[in-house]
């Protein structure tokens, strides 16, 4: 990690646009870099606490949409409607693909509650008032599941992310404020691109309609585990552009 940042400061590029080098251009209120450890934290975090918190969002994800067939036909009309081998960002405009990944994230979110924060001044919330110095922990779950802000909170319905926009105190997956996880931008786009991959290339099914159940994993929420989902085969779709195969990824 560190030979990595001091390759970059011996050889700046102003044109890269990779977390790494977004970190290291960026400046705090006294206009000061980031320094080779904070960086090096930053990155650890990145990797050691994103791969199975995004890996545990996609089994979420695979699980619904083959456990309502009318939510995989939406979204493989849409996926197979494009052709993301020669343009990645193709990903980022999909709508229904969109609506899919941030309802996985609002049902069951990977972590149920957001860091504590603790107020320097009296506060009211609702009706309860708190003094100062004391420990408040948001909690993601319960207001993903507040049935004022997501009518029929326990289904799962893509569509609520398309028809509206939440606000930043209504969906959290990933935290608020400047705790908010560093690596949403990556993790969506991880969502994305795996879910495109997979679904445009393979019949996937569950067996036996097997029911998966939300799970204590640590701090996180997962899938239960178990063999509840199998691959059938390979898909063999036309798009603009060609067959797409799975011999392109």
């Amino acid at each position: 990690m560190y030979a990595e940042i001091q390759e970059r400061r011996d050889n700046p590029d102003t044109s890269r646009e990779d977390i790494l080098s977004l970190m290291m251009a960026a400046r705090d209120e006294q206009n000061q870099p980031m320094t080779d450890k904070e960086l090096r934290d930053e990155l650890m975090t990145l990797l050691v606490a994103g791969h199975e918190t995004t890996a545990s969002s996609l089994t979420w994800a695979f699980y619904w949409i083959h456990h309502l067939p009318e939510v995989r036909k939406k979204l493989l009309g849409e996926l197979d409607g494009v052709d993301i081998k020669n343009d990645l960002s193709t990903i980022g405009k999909l709508s229904y693909l969109k609506g899919v990944c941030a309802e996985t994230l609002r049902i069951y979110p990977i972590a149920l509650i957001a860091f504590p924060r603790i107020n320097k001044a009296p506060i009211k919330i609702m009706d309860y008032e708190y003094p100062p110095e004391t420990q408040l922990m948001p909690c993601i779950y319960l207001t993903h599941h507040r049935e004022d802000l997501y009518p029929q909170p326990k289904q799962f319905k893509p569509e609520r992310f398309i028809e509206k926009q939440y606000s930043a105190y209504e969906y959290l997956p990933f935290g608020g404020g400047n705790r908010r996880c560093i690596g949403m931008a990556f993790a969506l786009f991880e969502m994305k691109l795996v879910l495109t991959t997979v679904l445009k290339n393979f019949e996937l099914s569950i067996v036996n309609n097997h029911q998966v159940k939300p799970t204590r994993r640590g701090a996180t929420l997962a899938p239960s585990g178990g063999k509840w989902l199998v691959a059938k085969g390979k898909r063999d779709v036309k798009v603009s552009g060609g067959c797409l195969s799975c011999e392109h990824f």
